[in-house]
């Protein structure tokens, strides 16, 4: 039975989980946590899409897969051509496949540069990506998102005075961006970096290192290496944290979802809409707001919701998102309108 020589952990879910352990663990048990991280995430049976980058994770979530659901996997490669190398890792990668009798097929796509380059790439990734799973028959792709990923975002996010929803963490599943009858799974979010690196090393792959990982002019890039230099952080606590704060994102949500129904009105036209907030919980009335401009259309800033919400409340007036919002009624039966502002008359 073929073993890693790597250090690896127990399957236990310990919230902090050593990056290596003296023992040593198979491939068979590898496979049976993988497995189990993926049963409340793809039907039994379906086939598993795999999207491969070329990284570490990526890769160590390609090996992992393929013990895990030997026959039932497919691979696919988006290239962004945004890099010089890209085309020569989706190479590897197509390589690596190849060599593991793996089905995968590299999707290049065309990325704008007008606007926020990350997000247009992420975009064309995504519906690229579903397009493949619908052709192929997959109902589930999954991404190598980690643990030590969640750590990183919690921190960015607390450095940005983020509310709730953007400290919790992402979902281990949804329908795809750009392609909702697809679903995105992370069946990864309780594995470390460390234990994906191992499991590369152990497979003898010199996995693709992406330059914008150290890059400092990114903030991930930031949160990463000051975190390599406090050893007193445990990602995988932070990561622990960020479920918490999902579960209570969740449970906040279902508050809102019944607030909303209750008591916001919005007519057809998107013209005009009214909230009689009920709850004196401000994290539920900022959620309204901030659900209600989504139902309009607009996606105002955290900091402009909040602004909003204190005029509101103190009785007062305020423009937001093309729209003149402004209380009536008693402090203890308030009612917040919203109106579409018409075009501003020039001369």
């Amino acid at each position: 039975m073929k073993r890693l020589a790597a250090s690896l952990p127990s399957r236990t879910r310990r919230a902090a989980r050593r990056a290596a352990i003296d023992t040593p663990l198979d491939l068979n048990e590898l496979a049976a946590r993988f497995r189990d991280d993926c049963a409340p995430l793809i039907l039994p049976g379906s086939r598993l899409g795999i999207a491969v980058s070329g990284g570490p994770d990526s890769l160590a979530l390609l090996i992992l897969a393929q013990w895990a659901f030997p026959g039932s996997i497919a691979a696919a490669t988006v290239d962004h051509g945004l890099r010089a190398e890209s085309a020569e890792e989706a190479a590897m990668v197509a390589g690596v496949c190849a060599n593991r009798g793996i089905a995968h097929q590299t999707i290049p796509v065309s990325v704008s540069q007008d606007g926020n380059l990350s997000a247009n790439a992420r975009k064309e990734r995504y519906r690229a990506l579903g397009d493949w799973a619908r052709r192929e028959g997959i109902a589930a792709v999954a991404t190598a998102h980690h643990a030590d990923d969640l750590a990183e975002t919690l921190l960015m996010r607390l450095n940005r005075g983020s509310g709730l929803k953007g400290l919790a963490a992402m979902r281990a599943s949804r329908p795809m961006p750009m392609a909702a009858d697809i679903g995105l799974v992370r069946p990864l979010l309780q594995w470390s970096r460390a234990e994906l690196a191992a499991i590369c090393d152990a497979e003898g792959l010199t996995p693709v290192i992406d330059p914008s990982n150290t890059d400092p002019r990114y903030d991930r890039a930031r949160i990463r290496a000051a975190m390599a230099q406090a050893n007193w952080l445990d990602p995988m606590r932070l990561a622990g944290s960020a479920r918490h704060l999902r579960d209570a994102f969740d449970a906040l949500e279902a508050v809102v979802d019944a607030e909303f129904s209750a008591r916001v009105s919005l007519t057809a036209d998107g013209e005009t809409a009214a909230y009689n907030p009920q709850s004196q919980a401000r994290a539920v009335r900022y959620r309204v707001l901030e659900k209600l401009f989504a139902q309009l259309g607009s996606a105002p800033r955290g900091g402009e919701i909040e602004r909003l919400l204190g005029t509101l409340e103190s009785g007062g007036v305020a423009t937001l998102a093309g729209y003149r919002c402004a209380a009536h009624g008693p402090a203890n039966a308030p009612e917040w309108r919203l109106t579409r502002e018409g075009p501003r008359k020039s001369g």
